[in-house]
């Protein structure tokens, strides 16, 4: 690839590092030259900002390099720069305690639903800070390989059927929204195959606010923009991975590159690179020397 970005958006887990819990050297180290050269980097990630190379990401750069530096975390939640090398949150979609708990309630009622309509038995994690995620897969543990599995497509997919949800994915999806309506609360259902990710945000976001910093900042538009992820992946027809929520009407004209192996359908416009962590890393290395 011989274009040289302006910046380089990338998911975390899967992407850059193998699991959050992998060492980070790898990482920081083909990170570094950019930053040092002004090239702005923007992880984005569903997780948060402790999960992110041992919550200490400052510790491994200089305060000029963490100038070009920016986290995308938490679904939407959380918009990170760095001052006097410390993050700081710049824009964020933190709801207030009652429409929290009201994404609580909702989702619980996607799990008695689930329960009694299907008999279908869900986990709920509520600890996050604005979504929740609904466990559909309860009895397979991930480890720290916290995204999304080359087999999980099929499980998901002969689960559902098995327990008489005729369209699958889209609809839980559809149970989602229609239960937040009746709350006064327009969610936005995500889904990694074995997690229903119910919330008001998403990457699209994160994505959508760190660029329009740049735009207003740096005069760095989406076409001068790199997107790089392990989860397009098609879960169902026209239902695709988190990290497709990168793409956006802002973000459209940027270039969009996947490293999963999975197999699958992506959405129009995302280049299949394969090669996981380490055709990223070459990737930022290419970048250095352009």
């Amino acid at each position: 690839m011989l274009k040289q970005y302006k910046a380089v958006f990338f998911d975390w887990d899967g992407t850059a590092v193998t699991s959050r819990t992998a060492p980070a050297e790898a990482a920081v180290s083909a990170m570094r030259p950019l930053l040092e050269k002004g090239v702005k980097l923007a992880i984005v990630s569903g997780t948060t900002l402790e999960n992110i190379a041992g919550g200490r990401i400052e510790a491994y750069f200089t305060k000029q390099q963490l100038q070009n530096l920016y986290l995308g975390l938490g679904r939407g939640a959380y918009n990170y720069a760095f001052r006097d090398g410390v993050p700081y949150v710049f824009e964020h979609r933190i709801p207030d305690q009652n429409t929290l708990l009201d994404i609580h309630r909702i989702c619980f009622d996607i799990h008695i639903r689930l329960k009694e309509q299907y008999g279908l038995d869900t986990d709920i994690v509520f600890s996050r800070p604005n979504y929740c995620k609904i466990d559909l897969m309860a009895d397979r543990i991930r480890g720290d390989r916290l995204f999304m599995q080359e087999d999980e497509l099929h499980m998901l997919k002969a689960k559902l059927k098995d327990h008489g949800i005729g369209r699958g994915l889209g609809e839980l999806l559809e149970m989602a929204v229609s239960i937040g309506r009746d709350y006064g609360i327009g969610i936005v259902p995500t889904c990694d195959a074995k997690y229903l990710e119910v919330g008001i945000s998403s990457k699209s976001d994160n994505v959508d606010a760190i660029l329009g910093r740049l735009s207003r900042e740096d005069g760095i538009r989406a076409g001068d923009c790199a997107f790089w992820g392990d989860e397009y992946v098609g879960i169902e027809e026209t239902i695709f991975g988190s990290d497709s929520y990168m793409y956006t009407e802002q973000t459209s004209a940027g270039d969009f590159f996947d490293v999963s192996e999975v197999s699958g359908l992506r959405p129009e416009g995302v280049e299949i690179v394969g090669g996981g962590v380490k055709r990223f890393l070459n990737f930022l290395a290419e970048q250095e020397n352009q």
